[in-house]
């Protein structure tokens, strides 16, 4: 199991500080199906390639969990063509051979994985479900050039046609990262089948993989159903995580439900989100905040509302979602700010669970309406995200009340106000939250409403300031 990724830019060498594998070297990764082999065939300054081969263990494989798909029956456990084909083994191995680049992270060159690359990929066994037809409608729209040959079933015996696999040889100029996950997410779909039981752990890689480019895919349903093994509940799951993550649009997101509770509504109508902005600007100017961090911006609307007021001296939106920081540069108008506009406003791409420096040392960091877009086990790393690496002297969040949905006519019972909402919760829960926080973070909380504080179910909105201990203003 054998693939190349060749670079032929100027200084093509610099590859292997985007992969982080010196090309001098062979290194070795044991996987859960057996060795993945890192070496480079060639590594000039014209042109240099990296090679991953996968030695698959046939016997952990065959005692290996889950086995299904094609090879479930006994006898194809031991007669198949994984220890030789391109796969989903493949691709776990990128993943665990390649994971920093993947991330588009080269902390020894940060300036190389922006660059767009002149790249050629080379996969000579690649089992294709659907021929090379298939092939060029995965790759063509994201910028390959895709030449896929078949490969015969046996060259000496012509008349016994061809084989399912094909010898594909993919060339481009993309960014290495980009390629890698188009790589990770694809060689499983066009095998069209996984060697291991796929849960709802596979939605949040599909998701973190195909950030940026899946949603828009012509394929995307192909894509979905194929690396999802077909499975209808996943695949549901991702539709709704792609559109939240990749299409942003902050009405159909933050206010997924109509806005208005009766008699105490003002007579001009303040939408919700509108309110929500007011009071986490309110909030920010109280705390003499003046350079602040929006975590989970998606596509601007917090950000354009900071950036507009002189206050605040440097504004940063942070998301992982490169579609959603496109759409905010296109909103913040940014090709037209002056220069000197231009350095109070920036956007970073990076996820709400990794620890990143380029947030730490700000006054303030912004969560409006995140945490609950966030699974409960990875609540944890969000928090250390924040409280313990940036670090900053107020935390401002703000999340749904679930117990104001009886207000909502409109919305069933039972039902989130949003699809991709992971949970919303009660009064009760975000103050347990947030207190079990401020203490284990060295911070003092304060909870306030947003919207109309219904005396029954409390405001739509409920909104946490945390006060780092040593800030400057703290009481203590």
């Amino acid at each position: 199991m054998f693939l190349t990724i060749t670079s032929t830019a100027p200084a093509a060498a610099d590859l292997g500080f985007l992969l982080h594998k010196h090309p001098g070297r062979v290194q070795s990764f044991e996987v859960s199906v057996g060795q993945a082999h890192v070496f480079y065939p060639e590594a000039t300054e014209q042109r240099c390639t990296a090679a991953l081969l996968l030695e698959v263990d046939p016997v952990a494989l065959v005692r290996g969990k889950g086995t299904g798909g094609p090879d479930g029956f006994t006898l194809a456990q031991y007669v198949n063509d994984r220890p030789y084909a391109a796969s989903s083994m493949l691709a776990v191995a990128l993943g665990r051979v390649f994971r920093t680049a993947m991330a588009g992270r080269c902390d020894a060159r940060p300036e190389l994985p922006a660059q767009r690359l002149p790249l050629e990929v080379r996969v000579p066994a690649l089992p294709c479900v659907g021929g090379a037809e298939v092939a060029r409608r995965v790759f063509e729209p994201l910028g390959w050039s895709v030449e896929a040959a078949t490969v015969p079933l046996d060259p000496q015996v012509p008349h016994w046609g061809p084989s399912r696999y094909l010898d594909v040889r993919l060339t481009g100029r993309v960014r290495l990262a980009e390629a890698l996950n188009h790589l990770y997410v694809l060689l499983p779909v066009l095998d069209n089948t996984k060697h291991y039981w796929v849960t709802t752990d596979e939605v949040d890689k599909l998701v973190r993989a195909g950030a940026g480019w899946l949603q828009e895919h012509p394929e995307r349903d192909l894509i979905l159903r194929r690396y999802l093994a077909h499975r209808r509940a996943l695949v549901s799951t991702a539709v709704g995580r792609l559109a939240e993550v990749d299409d942003a649009e902050p009405q159909t997101l933050d206010n997924a439900v109509p806005d208005g509770d009766g008699d105490d509504v003002p007579q001009r109508s303040v939408s919700l989100a509108e309110q929500r902005r007011g009071a986490v600007l309110a909030t920010l100017r109280a705390a003499g905040a003046t350079r602040v961090v929006d975590l989970g911006c998606g596509d601007g609307t917090l950000l354009r509302a900071l950036a507009a007021d002189p206050v605040f001296t440097e504004v940063v939106g942070v998301d992982v979602s490169a579609r959603a920081l496109q759409i905010a540069a296109r909103r913040l108008h940014l090709e037209r700010m002056s220069e000197r506009q231009r350095e109070r406003v920036g956007l970073i791409q990076s996820s709400l669970t990794y620890r990143d420096s380029r947030i730490a040392g700000f006054d303030a960091v912004v969560l409006m309406e995140v945490v609950e877009h966030v699974d409960p086990p990875r609540l944890g790393a969000l928090e250390r995200t924040v409280f313990a690496h940036a670090r900053p002297g107020t935390v401002v969040v703000t999340t749904p009340n679930v117990e104001h949905n009886v207000r909502y006519p409109d919305l069933p019972a039972g039902r989130m106000r949003h699809r991709d909402h992971r949970f919303e919760w009660t009064r009760a829960q975000f103050r347990s939250w947030a207190e079990a926080v401020a203490a284990a973070w060295g911070y003092s909380v304060r909870l306030l409403p947003v919207g109309v504080d219904d005396p029954e179910v409390g405001p739509p909105t409920q909104m946490a300031v945390f006060t780092r201990h040593d800030a400057p203003g703290d009481a203590r």
